[in-house]
């Protein structure tokens, strides 16, 4: 069972009552006070880790397990893995009871919406990054140093005298950053030849 909110404005009764009526023992009924896009949700991992094989997972209906449609297919496949079935007592997926043929077909169903969801965002977002290339955009993270940094840095960790920490202190690096542009020798790595290509 889960509610948003742990006010006292939501109640859980309805769910534990279908719950109860459906066969599930209160003993083995577990609840989240909180919204289902947290992942931090205690509730639904001592219920997933006290499942064992040939045990139903029995939700009141199916927004109550997952933060999306990815992580639902994820966690019903999950426990599919374990032996474990899934069964919707109302709602949009009543008919989902992946104990039964209908219902494992219901799901596939589910689980191939949710693998086109998730190529229509790389594509969306694909076409987003090409069209701002096209601009002379580019997409990605900024870079960390300038240009005029970078050959400051690689003039001066080509000699031997150089502190790096000084060097970081000076440009206001971390040593991993300064490392990811030029190499300890003062060689221009490819990180920070694609900066100076820019």
């Amino acid at each position: 069972m889960r509610v948003s909110k742990s006010d006292g404005t939501q109640s859980l009764d309805l769910q534990k009552d279908a719950l109860l009526e459906s066969g599930v023992l209160e003993k083995d009924i577990y609840q989240d006070l909180e919204t289902g896009r947290k992942n931090d949700r205690p509730g639904l991992a001592s219920c997933l880790k006290a499942l064992r094989e040939n045990d139903v997972l029995v939700v009141w209906k199916l927004d109550r397990l997952g933060r999306n449609l990815k992580h639902l297919v994820n966690t019903v496949q999950e426990l599919a893995k374990r032996n474990i079935g899934f069964k919707v007592i109302t709602g949009q997926g009543a008919n989902i009871d992946t104990t039964t043929a209908n219902g494992r077909l219901i799901f596939g169903i589910f689980a191939a919406l949710a693998e086109f969801e998730t190529e229509l965002i790389r594509e969306r977002t694909m076409a987003g990054l090409a069209a701002a290339r096209a601009r002379g955009r580019s997409g990605g993270r900024k870079f960390a140093l300038t240009k005029s940094q970078v050959r400051l840095a690689q003039a001066a960790m080509a000699s031997r005298d150089t502190k790096v920490s000084e060097l970081c202190r000076e440009i206001g690096v971390t040593r991993a950053t300064l490392y990811r542009y030029i190499a300890p020798d003062g060689q221009i790595r490819p990180h920070g030849q694609k900066l100076l290509n820019s």
